[in-house]
């Protein structure tokens, strides 16, 4: 077993181990290729976000929310099938990547997980 095993791309957590052909991190269960990463660390450098079904984001893109979300604070939360307009990319606190203002909810940070390109 290698001493030199990167970090976690994700949590950047030091514990990551080899598992096949992949490394795994066992603290938030991500698992990538070693060649991927290093090919987008010898890339551009820039983050690349996708929504839900794998398109690449940007800011000031239009977004749509594609399941129902629970707010606190709110008894309705916001529905699916919301537009998100003019969305910004940002490094958020546990997965949350993109800064909006969400009509009738004000401003937030969503997942790209949960919204569709629109």
């Amino acid at each position: 077993m290698s001493e030199n095993l990167p970090p976690c791309p994700t949590c950047s957590s030091e514990y990551t181990y080899e598992m096949d052909a992949v490394m795994v991190c066992p603290e938030c269960g991500h698992e990538w290729s070693p060649a991927e990463a290093g090919e987008a660390a010898g890339g551009s450098g820039e983050r690349v976000v996708k929504d839900a079904v794998g398109n690449v984001l940007s800011d000031g893109d239009t977004v749509t929310v594609v399941k129902a979300l629970k707010v606190k604070g709110s008894p309705s939360g916001i529905k699916a099938g919301t537009k998100v307009r003019n969305i910004r990319l940002v490094d958020g606190v546990d997965g949350h990547d993109i800064d909006c203002k969400v009509d009738g909810f004000g401003a937030m940070q969503l997942k790209s997980s949960v919204v569709k390109k629109a």
